[in-house]
């Protein structure tokens, strides 16, 4: 394959024969059937918590559904793309996500922190849709600039420093989850892109200290990491919302309670719809209904790494498989956290948890996924 900063064209013809009726049906089943699982147990999980709050049982499932509407119709407008000629829309698009996050830091905050724009309708949370620009800015980059790279290690601090930007500025928020998360994704971009070994770690050795020094310097983040090593330790304390949630999970049992009939959500969880919506789930629907979710995401990974893998292009390539990884490691990311796996982030899980701008980004990685697919050399 020919790469070069001056290709303007994409790599092969391929991008040119782009039909639907090639599209993965299979991935988009799995989405829908993930969507249809989220819907109902996002109702089980806020319906008590929304009566609680003085609203209708039926608010947050009532707003869930037009997010999934709205990312549905977002997902089959990026369907119908032309990928090439929209390449040009990526770095105004990575530059208007920067503006974005900054102009967080100047909007009221909600629980201490500065993550989302009200915009009456719905709280736009830049970071999220910073996944997505992130991604195909990569790729995008790889794409045009692999050869130099080969010959020059420096062509790397372009890419290093855009990311670097977007990062910090989520961490300010604050934020730590996500910023691991999307640094996580762009080192599997750049082993894909064929950067060498000894240049990936340069990046790792750099964020490390970031890294403890940011967790140190919190202390609500020491004793996360304290209750992620002892969870039981201080139940009613800073361990109580992993302690509830590993007994969620744990009282499930193989087939679960019953769709509905969690006792932790009934108040003991902590926003059992968002972050943790997936104790609940398997509270009611017990360990092989958890398992049938996991291997749902776990599918959702096949195939996107399959589409990636006989994308037409390098870029494609990249794109694929960068978006593949962030709906599907987001989703193990969450589900490690609810289990006690990993120390307690605020993680959603795609097409389960609450929340606009998650939703909707969702659908647009799975739209963009199937943009991929839908292309014959």
């Amino acid at each position: 394959m020919y790469f070069s900063s001056k290709r303007t064209r994409p790599a092969c013809n391929a991008l040119l024969n782009h039909n639907l009726k090639h599209m993965d049906y299979s991935l988009f089943f799995i989405v829908l059937i993930l969507l249809a699982f989220g819907l109902i147990s996002l109702f089980s999980a806020s319906a008590i918590y929304a009566s609680n709050k003085g609203l209708d049982s039926i608010f947050y499932a009532k707003k869930q559904a037009l997010y999934i509407l709205a990312g549905l119709g977002l997902m089959a407008f990026t369907a119908r793309l032309n990928l090439e000629k929209t390449r040009k829309l990526i770095k105004p698009g990575v530059a208007l996500i920067i503006a974005l996050l900054g102009l967080t830091f100047l909007m009221p905050p909600v629980a201490r922190v500065h993550r989302w724009i009200p915009l009456g309708f719905m709280k736009l949370q830049p970071s999220e849709f910073a996944k997505i620009a992130l991604v195909l800015y990569l790729a995008d980059f790889f794409d045009r600039r692999a050869s130099q790279i080969a010959a020059d290690w420096k062509t790397l601090l372009k890419p290093l420093g855009v990311m670097g930007v977007i990062l910090a500025l989520i961490a300010l928020e604050p934020d730590l989850g996500t910023p691991v998360l999307m640094f996580g994704i762009s080192l599997f971009i750049f082993f894909a892109a064929g950067v060498k070994l000894r240049l990936v770690l340069l990046p790792i050795t750099a964020i490390l200290p970031v890294l403890i020094f940011e967790i140190v310097s919190h202390p609500y983040r020491l004793n996360r990491l304290k209750t992620f090593l002892a969870p039981f330790q201080d139940t009613t304390g800073t361990g109580y919302q992993l302690a509830q949630s590993l007994l969620a999970v744990g009282s499930g049992g193989w087939l679960g309670k019953g769709l509905g009939a969690s006792k932790l959500k009934l108040m003991y969880l902590p926003e059992p719809h968002t972050d943790f919506i997936f104790p609940v789930i398997a509270e009611e629907l017990g360990l092989l209904g958890s398992l049938f979710i996991v291997l749902l995401f776990i599918a959702l990974l096949i195939k996107g790494a399959r589409i990636a893998r006989n994308a037409p292009s390098f870029y494609t390539t990249l794109a694929a498989l960068g978006l593949t990884l962030t709906l599907t490691l987001q989703a193990f990311f969450n589900l490690a956290m609810s289990t006690g796996l990993i120390p307690t982030k605020g993680i959603p899980l795609p097409f389960f948890s609450y929340g606009g701008s998650s939703m909707l980004t969702s659908m647009i990685a799975v739209g963009l996924i199937l943009n991929i697919s839908a292309h014959r050399s």
